[in-house]
């Protein structure tokens, strides 16, 4: 649960919903499919629409597949797509997904983010895959000075063990890192 005096002692810090890489690739039956995206995006929507305004990030890949990239796409050939293809859109129903911010990287935590969420501020993070690219943002934030909280039953990974598995992981970055319900955001 967030300790709201615990946020207001950092001087009020401001919200900051960001999703995560909901893609057609991670909805779609496929090698990148994640099981309970359905699930995550209603809950992005229920957050989306109390007020929190989402900033939108999309992984696109880099054609140039620099270094251990390569290797990654070696593994996922099906996967191997141009950064324009269908596959990259957002689908979030009932969330502006305009204007998202591309990276060709698991973690979305970088100069973009951090130009919109000051030191001290709290980002929430939804999306998938939990185990990826949630789990990579989240520690580059909190590195980063932000306030990391992730809203469990807003994300979703390869499986549900793989799900839990990185929960646990971040709950140990407490205080940096909060992991909670949707139902602790709606209140």
């Amino acid at each position: 649960m967030i300790d709201s005096r615990t946020r207001t002692s950092t001087g009020g810090a401001k919200r900051h919903l960001v999703v995560i890489d909901m893609q057609r690739a991670f909805r779609q039956p496929g090698e990148w499919h994640i099981p309970r995206y359905d699930e995550a995006a209603r809950t992005i929507a229920r957050l989306a629409a109390s007020g929190l305004e989402p900033v939108i990030t999309r992984f696109i890949p880099d054609p140039a597949e620099q270094g251990s990239w390569s290797s990654y796409y070696d593994r996922w050939r099906s996967m191997r797509l141009d950064p324009a293809d269908p596959v990259w859109h957002i689908e979030l129903p009932d969330v502006d997904a305009r204007n998202p911010i591309d990276l060709p990287t698991f973690s979305k935590w970088g100069e973009a983010l951090a130009d919109r969420i000051p030191v001290g501020e709290e980002i929430i993070l939804t999306g998938v895959a939990t185990d990826c690219c949630i789990l990579a943002t989240a520690l580059g934030a909190a590195d980063a000075g932000r306030y990391v909280t992730v809203v469990e039953d807003a994300c979703a990974g390869q499986s549900d063990a793989a799900h839990d598995q990185a929960l646990s992981l971040l709950e140990l970055l407490s205080p940096m890192i909060s992991v909670v319900k949707s139902e602790a955001l709606l209140v």
